[in-house]
């Protein structure tokens, strides 16, 4: 396991995987919030955007005073200065990953980044 972790993830209402994956470029979190529950504070970050995927569930987002409808298979990126505030829908609860990473820090994709083993 020298050049990967693998950890499986709880039904906890938020773990952050920066230590459980030794991740260096990344933060990811998973969070979990019942029907009717919300992230008791508004945010926004001085460097890092945030990418969240719904991964099931439905519930909804304010950001920067706008509501936005949130559905399983949804993705959205927030620049850091937006500010943010997550809820889950009074009938559903919904989990969603958020991936943090520096804005603008991206120099290359897939296939510019990849090295092509024979």
């Amino acid at each position: 396991m020298g050049h990967f972790s693998k950890v499986s993830v709880a039904q906890d209402a938020r773990t952050e995987l920066h230590d459980q994956l030794s991740l260096t470029g990344a933060e990811v979190s998973i969070n979990n919030l019942p029907a009717g529950a919300g992230v008791p504070f508004v945010h926004s970050h001085k460097q890092n955007e945030e990418i969240y995927v719904v991964l099931s569930g439905k519930g909804k987002a304010i950001i920067d005073g706008e509501k936005v409808e949130l559905a399983v298979g949804d993705w959205v990126r927030i620049s850091p200065a937006a500010k943010r505030q997550f809820s889950a829908a009074e009938d559903s609860g919904i989990s969603f990953a958020c991936i943090q990473v520096k804005e603008n820090s991206l120099e290359g994709y897939t296939m510019d980044d990849a090295v092509i083993e024979e």
